[in-house]
């Protein structure tokens, strides 16, 4: 289906012109998360197919052949097709009828892909990575949306069950004025939607930093592997929306350098303002996760030295135990001997028939176990 050619839209962003291996199944895309290829799709369906026009729902479609009819029927007004998952097929037959890129329409069928906005010819690409927070699970859900702008059509292909754009029908249905800038209302209302639903995900990262907090001082064991967990999911969070602000960017200047509505400029660079903020949270729970870990990296080796330095003192402790042990049975031991050598009674020992030889023997006994306790002492034995 041939488009007339816009201004506004052609030069929203520079053209770009990716290239890519063809026919290679996707196992491990940009964001660094390994992705099943082999997983059965759902099965497709249309969420949603309007004609708008003068900011009004004029018709409303089941399928892409009607709505192309449509279309074709109200000039001056613009289509909005919302799909869920669809089949290589329906992404094929878009392309068809509206005239996608090749490049873009492969990037449709095999997501996996970074936020990012491209031009083809008179058609913007742009792909969203939205984002929630599951509290039954503690963890960050992300999604993928591919958004196809030209002048008289809108099309979102959405990968994921959040989130839906119905609410964003309802609001732009509800303010024409809004709507009746055409395409460009719509890419900015799902941008918006998308970044608002960015704030609760900061909320439940940072509800999960501040009990991580409380564990790492609590000396809980298994902190460490939470706080390398919860580093990887704001890592994740960080690479879906870090490149949103170029995206924002791109269309601020498009819309700045070619006049389009005042109103629609004050709403994109609100969007802008909730990005940067989210993105300045992200900074610094990255920042205040770093710092955790260094700190129970730090606790961790306090407590096994204090640990090291009980060992080392329980073991002195045994040592001076054993020392008095030894040194007692060594003074006991030298009466001992002397007992047994005259103890054995063998004929030819003298002295057992000299008078002095008993008081002698004592003597000698008291002698040597006086002389063992002294060294001893000296020694610090006992």
């Amino acid at each position: 289906m041939a488009n007339p050619k816009s201004p506004k839209l052609r030069a929203l962003v520079r053209t770009r012109r990716p290239t890519r291996s063809r026919g290679v199944s996707f196992e491990h895309h940009d964001d660094g998360l390994n992705v099943d290829t082999s997983a059965p799709r759902p099965a497709s369906r249309i969420v949603d197919s309007a004609i708008y026009l003068d900011g009004e729902r004029v018709a409303t479609m089941g399928s892409i052949a009607d709505t192309v009819t449509q279309l074709a029927q109200h000039p001056g007004g613009f289509a909005w097709i919302g799909l869920y998952r669809p089949t290589d097929a329906e992404v094929h037959t878009l392309a068809e009828q509206f005239g996608l890129h090749p490049l873009a329409v492969e990037d449709a069928i095999h997501a996996h892909q970074r936020p990012k906005l491209e031009r083809y010819d008179d058609t913007l690409f742009v792909v969203l990575r939205p984002a929630r927070y599951r509290d039954d699970l503690e963890e960050v859900e992300f999604g993928e949306v591919h958004l196809f702008a030209g002048t008289n059509f809108v099309l979102t292909v959405r990968h994921s069950e959040a989130p839906e754009f119905s609410s964003v029908r309802r609001r732009l249905e509800a303010q024409p004025e809004l709507l009746r800038q055409g395409p460009e209302a719509v890419l900015y209302a799902i941008m918006d939607q998308v970044v608002d639903g960015y704030y609760p995900v900061v909320t439940g990262l940072g509800n999960d930093i501040d009990e991580i907090e409380i564990e790492v001082f609590s000396g809980a064991p298994a902190v460490s592997r939470r706080i390398y967990e919860l580093s990887r999911e704001v890592a994740d969070f960080h690479r879906a929306t870090r490149p949103l602000a170029g995206v924002i960017t791109d269309l601020r200047s498009g819309f700045d350098k070619y006049a389009v509505d005042e109103e629609l400029q004050r709403y994109l660079r609100d969007v802008d303002d909730h990005l940067t903020q989210i993105t300045e949270r992200i900074e610094e729970y990255r920042t205040a996760l770093r710092d955790m870990l260094t700190v129970n990296a730090t606790l961790v080796a306090q407590r096994q030295n204090d640990e090291m330095r009980r060992l080392t003192e329980t073991s002195n402790a045994q040592n001076e135990e054993v020392k008095k042990i030894s040194a007692w049975a060594a003074i006991l031991f030298a009466p001992t001997l002397i007992g047994t050598i005259y103890g054995m009674n063998f004929t030819n020992m003298p002295e057992l028939d000299w008078q002095f030889g008993y008081p002698v023997a004592l003597s000698l006994m008291a002698l040597t176990c006086g002389t063992l306790y002294l060294v001893f002492k000296r020694r610090d034995w006992l």
